[in-house]
């Protein structure tokens, strides 16, 4: 079996050069045919700089370097595009994964049974605040995205190369692979992995940045908020009919004094509300529309180290 590791990279100059010869350790008892693809995705520290000194020091490193930061997932994508063998591995760059728990992934992809495996970690490596709002992300990609093996997702994934074809379209600024790996197979499964403390630094993924993009997730790939907008307003037009009846009956009992200026300002601050919401909602879709309209890429490529790659390269390349 032949293994293209992608590593999205993200202020680990000093981890880079713990990680990469552990893990080229690891992929060379595995399988004679292997590389490491590190995604730079910007950053204002020397991560490109310690990069691509290690594709100088190792034949079966390769490196990118996106021309600004556009997010994790969508590195992944710039690094499972250039991946040239059978099996992409994907891990983060702080040393939480283990380059020696790599072989229980590949070995769980052994045979004709599973797609996609993902590294569970076998205790919580996070804190609560984190932990919580990372188990709160992944039931709603199995409630509302119908993702049925989202409470078993990680970063630490083992998948075959094939898959990508089923997502080479994907395109603009909120790219999810996971949920594109849904989209072409269902055999999906999990095993249960070492998870080591972060090297150094700390995590750019805070509970706020999870909420947001849980939201990217619910705007980009699933029409549940326009149809939850449509049921509230349902639901809000239910209770404004009750509400007329309420005002009729007064009247017809000759309860009615003074005008209801409570019951209006009342109906007034419901329903202007829930028409503010839904046009909310509606104008996130449409604005996503009108991005994807503008050619926004994904990506864009300032350069590529490794062998037979030029140092720089003048051209850049973007990738919708």
């Amino acid at each position: 079996m032949s293994v293209s590791v992608v590593i999205p990279c993200y202020r680990s100059a000093r981890t880079l050069p713990v990680l990469v010869p552990r893990l080229v350790s690891v992929l060379r008892g595995i399988s004679p045919r292997h590389e490491v693809v590190l995604a730079v995705d910007g950053g204002p520290d020397d991560t490109w700089q310690a990069a691509a000194a290690l594709t100088r020091r190792f034949d079966s490193v390769r490196a990118i370097r996106l021309s600004r930061n556009y997010g994790q997932h969508n590195a992944l994508v710039a690094g499972i595009r250039e991946a040239r063998f059978d099996v992409v591995v994907t891990m983060d760059d702080d040393l939480q994964h283990l380059p020696e728990e790599v072989p229980l992934l590949l070995a769980a992809l052994e045979g004709d049974l599973l797609d996609v495996v993902y590294g569970v970690p076998r205790e919580e490596e996070h804190g609560f605040a984190r932990s919580l709002a990372s188990r709160s992300v992944k039931a709603g990609m199995a409630a509302v995205l119908g993702i049925r093996h989202a409470r078993t997702i990680s970063s630490f994934r083992a998948f075959r190369t094939a898959l990508r074809d089923g997502f080479r379209d994907l395109s603009g600024p909120h790219v999810s692979v996971d949920v594109a790996l849904s989209w072409v197979t269902t055999r999906v499964g999990s095993v249960r992995v070492l998870m080591s403390e972060r090297h150094a630094g700390r995590s750019n993924y805070t509970p706020r940045l999870l909420v947001r993009h849980a939201v990217n997730m619910l705007l980009g790939y699933s029409t549940a908020p326009l149809r939850a907008a449509s049921y509230l307003g349902f639901l809000v037009g239910f209770v404004g009919l009750a509400l007329a009846g309420v005002v009729l009956w007064s009247f017809a009992a000759g309860d009615t004094k003074v005008a209801g200026f409570t019951m209006l300002a009342s109906m007034v601050a419901i329903f202007s509300a829930v028409q503010l919401t839904a046009i909310g909602i509606l104008g996130a879709y449409v604005g996503r529309i009108h991005g994807s309209g503008m050619g926004r890429p994904a990506y864009v490529v300032r350069e590529l180290a490794g062998p037979g790659v030029p140092a720089t390269r003048p051209d850049a390349h973007a990738h919708l």
